[in-house]
Parts: C-alpha cells; sequence; structure tokens
C-alpha cells in the first residue's frame, strides 16, 4: 500500500504529481471516501496535472464527464452516488468505457463494483483535518 498525505489544498499538486508516478499502467481507479472526503477535489487535481484545462468538476447528474488532456487523450470521471442499479450504469455504457483504454476515474464505485476489472486500482481518501487527507493505494 503506498500512501500520500495531504497537509493542505496548496500541496495537492503535489500530491497528484505523486499519485500519477504511482498510477502506472493503471486505467481504472476506484475513488472510495466518505461524502466530502475530497475526491472530486482531488480528481481535479490529477487531471490538472494530466494537462485538463476545462473545470473538472463532480458529474453527479449527469454521471460521467469526459476531458481532454493537453495530449488530446481522453480521461472519464464517473459518480455513481445517485444511481440505484448496474442497470443504470450498463445503460451508458459503462463497460465500454472501462476497456477503452481512457483513463477512469470513479467516485462511488461501491455501486458498481460487480462491473468493475480485476486490475482496478483501488484507492480511499480519508479526511484528517478540515484541509488535510490522507490517500491510501492498494496497488499491491
Amino acid at each position: 500500500m503506498t500512501t500520500i498525505a495531504i497537509d493542505s489544498l496548496e500541496n495537492i499538486g503535489a500530491a497528484a504529481e505523486q499519485f500519477a508516478g504511482v498510477l502506472g499502467d493503471s486505467r481504472v481507479v476506484a475513488f472510495y471516501g466518505n461524502m466530502g472526503a475530497g475526491k472530486t477535489t482531488f480528481i481535479s487535481a490529477l487531471c490538472r496535472y494530466f494537462g485538463v484545462e476545462d473545470d473538472v468538476c463532480s458529474p453527479t447528474f449527469t454521471i460521467v464527464n469526459e476531458y481532454r488532456t493537453d495530449d488530446g487523450d481522453s480521461i472519464f470521471h464517473f459518480d455513481f452516488y445517485r444511481i440505484d442499479s448496474l442497470k443504470e450504469a450498463v445503460d451508458i455504457g459503462f463497460e465500454e468505457y472501462l476497456y477503452s483504454g481512457s483513463l477512469c476515474l470513479i467516485e462511488w464505485p461501491e455501486k458498481v463494483e460487480p462491473l468493475l476489472p480485476d486490475d482496478t486500482l483501488v484507492v480511499r481518501i480519508t479526511a484528517t483535518g478540515d484541509d488535510s487527507r490522507t490517500i491510501e493505494i492498494e496497488n499491491e
């Protein structure tokens, strides 16, 4: 397990860079954490690290947002908080996204766990203070 500490929002960019180094060839990343843990904030910082210039926001109502990196690659950002069944995820073509080769960043993955590939990178974000977080990456 790899742990990344974020002491404040000022060093979230450095944490995103460190995370990218751990990411390696992983294409599907499941972000677990309570409401308000900072999943969207960290995903936004990670997208900025990869050169996304668009605003990164939680796709709570749209379920998925697509962003383009400065290299023209797609990053898909999912938020499954509001879905009620696996069928909803299947209906939007979730499995096609998973196997597209593009980076897929997933909030509330517990709602779609049966659909996740075996090599999904599991990430747990925990609030440790007002602006501090711990990111645990299960990469073993």
